[in-house]
């Protein structure tokens, strides 16, 4: 198999030769030639490898690629001829720059088939790297989910179904459509509980108590007292169905659900059993401040709004702009209100009675808020406002736009996974229904096997997942070893 006759004109001494020798390479169609001297820089390489492989025979040789041409001397591989091109950069250069339209992943699956280090990839395309797998992660999560949804596991309790069903009865509106009411009437009750809030402040509403107090009126308490028994109810049943209960309790959202309720009971607490312990005045002046926290139901809003959720990642993406916005705007109110202050003493009705004073001036004037309870009456004092009010637009325009950005960036983001993932679960759901056809038709030819499989249908699902983004996050390496008509 080795033998010389069957690859004429090979050196079987590759040790001198190598450096010479010329080593033509047909990928996708496209050849390139390359010389030993360059390929024996990354002798670990494939390429490195296809300079000795001729001594090997065969076997060497088909371990390495798809097909040879002893004739021309020619290697064969069906791989992708434009990520070749660029992994062929770090034999010249050094290093290796993905271009764009590449897919990352599958250049990377291309590096390892050419056995080349990812150390030799630009910084930033390791980045764009890291964010596709990211992407692909999370694509695989969102289904892992929704599998876990679909499947039912008959070894399971009970309880544990049961667990499930509440848990994706809340937390899952688009599971079913009765979930999706739950959500609507959770959405409601959140709006009429800030309305009653709100309304309960306003004195015609109020009425007067024994005391003389102003007190909410009874009607409000009622719809508040219902609103907060529909939003314990709802906490309750989420703790108890939840799979990790510590952070269920720890999350930010539920945190502000607690908050929520909270002061209700505290409230009635003090109130039937505070006077006893203090005074009457103490108690009233502790449930008015608890009464404060319940502004904090408004963001329960976001649970249900990915518009707000949104807001709030990009709000985090951007802290490095917020920090640069604050950094403006704080050395312009301490200039603005300096200049303000020195300008303005040789009015003799002036309002700027010192410098701290003058902030209030400086941040409604950048902000252009302009309250007019502090106003400047000198001509310099009117120019230094003039400005005050400019460097303050131009101070908060100049952040604005990289905060957009990332809102953008990441809504666009989340509805491409969104899609990604449908995508994966239509295709896997199409795998399915083959898998189900041909096992019906198995069963036709075999009546042995009718009614082996289990009544779930979700594990079928499972093994049918396809492999378009998912498969990409196996280690598990598939590397050609020859074509078919080399067998």
């Amino acid at each position: 198999m080795a033998g010389d006759s069957r690859f004429p004109d090979v050196d079987t001494d590759g040790s001198e030769n190598s450096e010479e020798m010329e080593i033509v390479v047909n990928v996708g169609g496209v050849r390139q030639v390359f010389y030993g001297d360059n390929l024996n820089q990354y002798p670990e390489t494939r390429l490195a490898e296809l300079v000795n492989c001729l001594s090997g025979g065969y076997d060497s040789i088909f371990s390495l690629c798809d097909d040879y041409d002893p004739g021309k001397r020619e290697f064969y591989f069906d791989r992708d001829p434009d990520a070749f091109k660029c992994i062929i950069d770090v034999y010249y250069f050094g290093e290796i720059h993905m271009k764009k339209g590449i897919c990352p992943i599958c250049f990377k699956n291309e590096m390892e088939f050419w056995k080349v280090d990812l150390k030799f990839l630009d910084d930033c395309c390791k980045a764009h790297l890291s964010e596709k797998r990211e992407e692909l992660e999370e694509i695989a999560r969102r289904v892992q989910l929704i599998l876990d949804d679909l499947g039912i596991d008959a070894s399971e309790s009970r309880w544990k179904r049961c667990q499930k069903c509440i848990w994706k009865f809340l937390e899952k509106p688009e599971s079913s459509y009765p979930a999706r009411v739950i959500a609507v009437l959770s959405f409601l009750f959140i709006l009429i509980s800030s309305v009653v809030m709100c309304v309960g402040t306003i004195p015609d509403l109020q009425v007067v108590d024994a005391e003389g107090n102003r007190m909410e009126h009874p009607t409000l308490e009622s719809i508040e007292t219902a609103c907060i028994g529909w939003f314990t109810m709802e906490y309750v049943l989420r703790l108890i169905s939840s799979p990790n209960k510590l952070h269920f309790a720890l999350s930010f959202m539920n945190i502000v659900d607690v908050l929520a309720i909270l002061p209700f009971y505290v409230s009635l607490t003090l109130t039937h059993l505070g006077a006893k312990l203090m005074e009457l005045s103490n108690v009233q002046q502790a449930v008015q401040a608890l009464r404060i926290m319940r502004i904090a139901r408004i963001f329960k809003l976001a649970r249900h709004s990915s518009g707000l959720q949104t807001l709030t990642y990009a709000l985090k993406r951007s802290f490095k702009e917020l920090g640069l916005l604050l950094m403006y705007l704080a050395v312009g109110i301490f200039v603005f209100s300096a200049l303000g202050y020195t300008m303005e003493q040789s009015h003799p009705e002036t309002l700027f009675k010192s410098i701290p004073q003058s902030f209030w001036w400086a941040i409604i004037t950048m902000t252009t808020v302009g309250y007019g309870d502090i106003y400047p009456k000198t001509t310099l004092g009117k120019l230094n406002a003039a400005i005050s009010f400019l460097c303050g637009v131009i101070a908060i325009a100049l952040p604005i736009h990289p905060i957009i950005n990332n809102f953008v960036r990441y809504y666009n983001k989340q509805r491409v996974l969104e899609t990604a993932a449908k995508h994966e679960l239509e295709l896997m759901e199409l795998n399915s229904a083959e898998g189900k056809a041909a096992g019906s038709r198995s069963e036709l030819e075999d009546p042995s096997r009718e009614g082996k499989e289990g009544p779930f249908y979700s594990s079928r699902i499972k093994v049918s997942h396809s492999d378009t983004f998912i498969h990409l996050l196996s280690e598990e390496k598939h590397y050609r070893t020859r074509l078919q008509s080399c067998k």
